[in-house]
C-alpha cells in the first residue's frame, strides 16, 4: 500500500544552519497493518507521519502509495489526503460547530455526499465510538477523550484507507486515555491500515502487527511486537522498551509522610494505574509506621514497568544483613499483594511487594 525510499527531511534555519530530522527512512506498509511508531522524544516520529500526508513534505526520497508517486508533480494532494487521515494530538474540532456538525462537514462539503446521508453516517459513527448521545453538544462541552473520539469518527466519515495517528493521547488526562485507545483497538479488529505515533507502550504491544523503533531520524529497528519487546537487536531498543518509570523517597523519622502518599498517587495517575492507589497507601503505611518502622532510614521506591504491565513496592535497607519480616509480618501483607520478594542485596536487604 504505502513504499517509502530514502525519506530524509532538513529544516533550514534563517541563519543558514539546518537540521536533518528524518535520515534516509525506508519501509513498506501492507493493508491491514497497526504500525506503532515508537521512540524517544525529538527523533522524527510526528514529522514522518507528516511527511507521509505531505503535510510537512520531505526533503528528498520517494513515497509511493498504491503505486503512484506522491512527490511527483502535480499529484493530486487533496486525493491523498482524503484516503490517508489523520487524527492529531490536540483534537482540531470545529468549536462553533456541534459534534454532528463536525462529523458531517467534510463529507458533504469535499465528497458531496447529501446532508440527509452524512447525518446518518454521522450518527452511525457517533454510536461507534459510543458517543451518539452528545451529537448536539458543542466540543467545549466534552472532555479530553471524548474529543478525541469525536476527532476519530471524523476522520473515520471520510471512509481512508489509512489512518496516522500523531500521539492520540499525549494530550489527555490519564484518567481518559483508556477510552481512546479502546475505540483504536476496535479499528485494529476491523482491518483498518494505521500507523500510531505513541508512548503507550504497552497499547503498542498488545495492538501492533509491526513496530518501528525510531532513533536519531532513522528506523532504528522494524519487527514484531515480541521481537522488539522481547529479543531486540539494538541496544538502544533495548533500553528504551525495557525502561522502568519509578518514583523515589528517602524515609528518616521526621518525612514528610502525607506528602509521599500524594506523591505516590500523582505517580499512579499519571501511568494509568490508578487502580493501584489504594493498595499502595495501605501497603506503605503498614510497613513504614508498623512493621519497618524501626528499620528507617531506608529507600522507598514504587515502580511500573508498562510492558511487563507490573507494579511494586521496594524498602531498601542499608546494611541490614536479614529480612526485617517475620510471619505475622506476611499475614498482614499477603491479602494486599501478589506476591512478597525478599532478598539481600550489595547495600542491604530489600523486601520488594508485587501489586
Amino acid at each position: 500500500m504505502i513504499s517509502v525510499k530514502h525519506l530524509s527531511k532538513t529544516y533550514r534555519n534563517p541563519d543558514g544552519s539546518s537540521l536533518t530530522v528524518l535520515k534516509d527512512i525506508n519501509c513498506e506498509i501492507q493493508p491491514g497493518e497497526v504500525i506503532s511508531i515508537i521512540g524517544p522524544s525529538g527523533t522524527g516520529k510526528s514529522t514522518f507521519l507528516r511527511a507521509l500526508n505531505l503535510l510537512d513534505p520531505p526533503t528528498s526520497g520517494e513515497i509511493l502509495y498504491n503505486g503512484e508517486n506522491i512527490l511527483a508533480k502535480g499529484y493530486p494532494v487533496h486525493k491523498l489526503r482524503q484516503k490517508m487521515g489523520m487524527v492529531f494530538q490536540n483534537f482540531n474540532l470545529f468549536e462553533h460547530m456541534t459534534v454532528l456538525e463536525n462529523i458531517m462537514y467534510a463529507p458533504v462539503k469535499i465528497l458531496g455526499v447529501s446532508l440527509a446521508e452524512a447525518r446518518e453516517e454521522a450518527v452511525s459513527l457517533l454510536r461507534k465510538v459510543g458517543l451518539a448521545e452528545k451529537a448536539e453538544v458543542y466540543p467545549s462541552s466534552l472532555s479530553g477523550g471524548q474529543k478525541q473520539r469525536v476527532a476519530i469518527a471524523r476522520c473515520l466519515a471520510m471512509n481512508p484507507e489509512v489512518i496516522l495517528f500523531d500521539e492520540p493521547t499525549s494530550a489527555l488526562d490519564p484518567t481518559m486515555v483508556g477510552e481512546v485507545l479502546s475505540v483504536m483497538r476496535q479499528l485494529a479488529r476491523d482491518g483498518m491500515t494505521m500507523l500510531i505515533v505513541t508512548h503507550e507502550m504497552k497499547f503498542a504491544r498488545d495492538v501492533s502487527s509491526r513496530i518501528f523503533f525510531m532513533y536519531d531520524g532513522y528506523i532504528h529497528e522494524d519487527g514484531t511486537p515480541q521481537q522488539l519487546f522481547e529479543n531486540p537487536k539494538r541496544s538502544a531498543t533495548k533500553e528504551f522498551t525495557q525502561r522502568i518509570r519509578r518514583a523515589v523517597f528517602e524515609v528518616g523519622d521526621d518525612f514528610d509522610f502525607p506528602g509521599m502518599f500524594t506523591t505516590m498517587t500523582r505517580f499512579c495517575i499519571k501511568n494509568n494505574i490508578s487502580q493501584y492507589c489504594e493498595r499502595v497507601e495501605k501497603i506503605s503505611k503498614l510497613m513504614l509506621t508498623d512493621i519497618m518502622a524501626a528499620y528507617r532510614p531506608m529507600t522507598v521506591r514504587l515502580n511500573y514497568k508498562e510492558i511487563a504491565d507490573e507494579a511494586s513496592l521496594d524498602f531498601m535497607v542499608e546494611g541490614l544483613d536479614h529480612s526485617p519480616l517475620d510471619s505475622t509480618s506476611k499475614e498482614k501483607i499477603h491479602p494486599l499483594c501478589r506476591e512478597i520478594i525478599e532478598e539481600p542485596t550489595s547495600r542491604g536487604f530489600r523486601v520488594k511487594i508485587l501489586l
